[in-house]
């Protein structure tokens, strides 16, 4: 059964057109389209964002994201004026806190059928 993610529940929630699918980067979905895009297949310190046949990552994937949230979110986008390198490691020194900061649940949440269908199989 799969279980969620709060960043998952996060982009679901702000998602009313439900533009965004989900796989975890772990699963066999995850690891065909990991491949497919020439991507590590053993570190999954990153989201992963494909958009027309092209794959984000990293800070690239969260603003695009962002953008596509709506609200206030989308002027996150403005940051993609920022070099990708700083930006890479801002993205990483927050999700390295992340736990700290937000904290981390023990369980996670069972998805309902709704949330289940904008999982790939």
């Amino acid at each position: 059964m799969q279980i969620v993610q709060r960043t998952v529940l996060f982009v679901v929630e702000r998602d009313p057109n439900a533009l965004f699918r989900f796989a975890p980067l772990q699963s066999e979905s995850g690891q065909t389209l990991l491949r497919q895009y020439s991507l590590p297949t053993d570190t999954f310190q990153s989201a992963v964002l494909i958009v027309d046949g092209k794959a984000y990552t990293e800070s690239d994937a969260a603003l695009y994201t962002a953008k596509h949230l709506g609200g206030i979110w989308r002027y996150l986008y403005l940051l993609r004026y920022v070099p990708k390198a700083w930006r890479d490691v801002l993205y990483r020194w927050v999700a390295q806190r992340r736990y700290h900061w937000f904290g981390q649940h023990k369980q996670c949440m069972m998805p309902s059928p709704e949330l289940k269908a904008r999982f790939l199989a």
